[in-house]
């Protein structure tokens, strides 16, 4: 997450551990929040900013495409450094489809054999009861995306434009940073999503929109895999992105502050100011959110604490998480909507189900990162 300085990997590896600290930290923060009401919710990073752990992994993604796709478009033909990108697209495709079905079928046999017909009306599930044959070709085309289930579709649809993104910044990062940009300004003033099926409105996360974040990340790669920073680590920079920070947790904790606030953007609003400036709306990546994970990233970025904290064994098991991040992804996703699923059976909700089942689940998905890594190794 904060890679904006030149890397440090640990002793015989080649990766930067922040990446894969940071992006397994945020697969944490992710199965939290998706197992609604447990009380682990209130530790997590929404609680105490405007951004989530969704613009961190999106915000890594970039990054992760930044350290891994250059170098074929500088080395190999062109149709082959496309394909590499789109490749992971489809991976990305696949992978949505089958944790889709397994998930429609959880939230289905929760409710037919148990009772839990809460499953019926959650999670973007009502549209699929209601009109199955549209809402099934809408889950082929990426039209229909269930609940919790909605960040994979935009991933792709970020990596079919990587391609142009790496060209263009091949040869001018701020070129191609200043048109992602303008097409995050044009995107909000123009209301352009990719449309939804068979319900009206767009994508839940529009890749329209998120490539701005996926796009700076992009950059923060190219330049760590040679050695360099996309911003300079300066004193001064580093104390006032921290001190907005520890503005914005006292925002989100002081009923006086956010209040202020609050009517700070209302006026803002009120003068003509667009919502993508002044909300906080995720759809669009408003600019509060952008913002807020944009100086996170920096702070963190100057902190040696983090390159130790990051290559430390003690969190090694989160480090293999965020190594093997789509494959953790796909088991924590089936994971929360089972979780969810066994909550609406229940009779009675103990908050001690919850905190268990959090804790299993997390263990499931630091094991499974644990195989996955061990398959990975090479025979001596």
């Amino acid at each position: 997450m904060s890679g904006l300085v030149s890397p440090t990997s640990l002793p015989g590896s080649p990766r930067d551990p922040r990446l894969d600290f940071f992006r397994g930290l945020a697969l944490v923060m992710i199965f939290i929040n998706h197992v609604p009401g447990n009380p682990l919710e209130i530790f997590t990073n929404r609680n105490f900013g405007f951004s989530d752990a969704a613009e961190g992994f999106v915000f890594m993604s970039g990054m992760a495409a930044g350290l891994a796709y250059p170098a074929a478009f500088a080395h190999l033909p062109l149709w082959r450094a496309v394909a590499k990108c789109w490749g992971r697209a489809w991976t990305l495709y696949a992978v949505h489809l089958v944790i889709s079905i397994i998930c429609l079928a959880i939230m289905m046999g929760a409710a037919y054999w148990f009772g839990a017909e809460k499953m019926w009306q959650v999670n973007n599930v009502g549209p699929w009861m209601k009109a199955p044959v549209q809402a099934t070709i809408g889950i082929a085309t990426l039209g229909h995306q269930f609940g919790y289930l909605n960040i994979l579709p935009m991933y792709a649809a970020l990596l079919l434009m990587t391609p142009v993104m790496i060209l263009v910044a091949q040869r001018h990062i701020w070129i191609m940073l200043g048109g992602s940009f303008l097409l995050w300004i044009i995107t909000g003033e123009t209301r352009l999503n990719m449309p939804a099926f068979p319900n009206s409105g767009g994508w839940f996360f529009n890749p329209f929109a998120w490539q701005f974040l996926f796009a700076i990340g992009l950059a923060t790669g190219m330049r760590l895999k040679s050695g360099q920073r996309l911003l300079p680590n300066v004193a001064w920079a580093k104390w006032a992105s921290l001190a907005a920070l520890v503005f914005v947790l006292a925002w989100m904790k002081i009923d006086i502050v956010q209040s202020t606030g609050r009517a700070g953007l209302s006026f803002l609003r009120d003068h003509g100011f667009p919502f993508y400036i002044t909300d906080f709306d995720k759809t669009f990546l408003a600019a509060p959110r952008l913002l807020h994970i944009l100086l996170l990233v920096y702070f963190l970025s100057t902190q040696s604490w983090v390159i130790r904290l990051s290559a430390s064994r003690w969190v090694w098991p989160i480090d293999l998480m965020g190594r093997f991040g789509l494959a953790c992804f796909a088991v924590g996703t089936v994971l929360s909507i089972l979780g969810q699923s066994i909550k609406a059976a229940l009779i009675y909700d103990p908050w001690i189900f919850d905190m268990g089942y959090v804790f299993l689940g997390l263990a499931l998905q630091m094991g499974f990162a644990r195989i996955k890594w061990q398959l990975a190794q090479k025979p001596v």
